[in-house]
């Protein structure tokens, strides 16, 4: 693992933020926002269109630097960090699952899960073995060689969702992973994801405006015009619904 990722294996929170402002010209986005996320935990965010909870997860990540506020990962302040620091720490320790799962159309599905480990030194062979030993419990045996265009979409995200677990991160983010998928297909895919970060040890902190998404989480975190307000315990998850 990276000097980074040493680091953060402290005590407390995996991943702290307090006060974050961000605008974008005149328009504030986010103002005196604050999150912490306990190490395993899953969150939601929620809040309406333009509430900034999109904003606030790439501040969290790195993607993005906060105009002023703080944000730790362990011992690690983020917002500090040169942008070839933070791209370290979003390769090394970050995974990301979005909307729609970017995957290359021209590898098959086992090489593009594992091409964040290619990316980050390790052979072909070792990585895509890594990677098959993920597709079944990601309900993806048999899918490992056919391309992006040969999947659906709810196998997609799965693919997705493991090339985000195949280096092992400490933090998962997830910005409205179910937003291109039927009700069913995104229960089923919420469930997946929440259960295999957990079981991998990961937070998970996940925007959604959906509250059936939001209710799978530990904790709900609501955002109003770039505020968080205090959180919630979320509410047992509904049961995907039988076919």
């Amino acid at each position: 693992m990276t000097q980074i990722g040493q680091l953060a294996t402290a005590d407390g929170p995996v991943l702290a933020a307090t006060g974050l402002a961000k605008s974008y010209g005149p328009t504030i986005v986010l103002h005196h926002a604050s999150l912490e996320v306990a190490r395993g935990e899953s969150v939601a965010v929620m809040g309406p269109s333009g509430s900034g909870k999109s904003t606030l997860l790439y501040c969290l990540s790195g993607v993005v630097a906060p105009d002023s506020g703080e944000v730790h990962f362990g011992e690690v302040r983020v917002d500090t960090l040169s942008d070839a620091r933070r791209a370290q720490l979003r390769c090394s320790d970050f995974g990301f699952v979005f909307r729609f799962p970017g995957l290359l159309p021209e590898l098959p599905a086992v090489e593009n899960v594992a091409l964040p480990l290619m990316l980050g030194g390790a052979s072909r062979r070792d990585a895509v073995t890594r990677a098959q030993q993920l597709f079944p419990t990601l309900g993806l045996s048999g899918l490992e060689l056919r391309r992006p265009g040969e999947l659906s979409g709810g196998q997609a995200q799965r693919v997705g969702i493991a090339r985000a677990l195949i280096h092992e991160p400490a933090v998962v983010f997830a910005d409205e992973p179910t937003g291109a998928l039927d009700t069913q297909t995104g229960d089923e895919m919420v469930s997946l994801l929440v259960s295999t970060a957990r079981d991998r040890g990961a937070a998970l902190v996940l925007v959604t405006h959906d509250e059936r998404v939001a209710g799978r989480c530990d904790r709900i975190v609501r955002v109003v015009d770039g505020r968080t307000l205090p959180d919630t315990v979320a509410s047992p998850g509904i049961a995907p619904r039988s076919s």
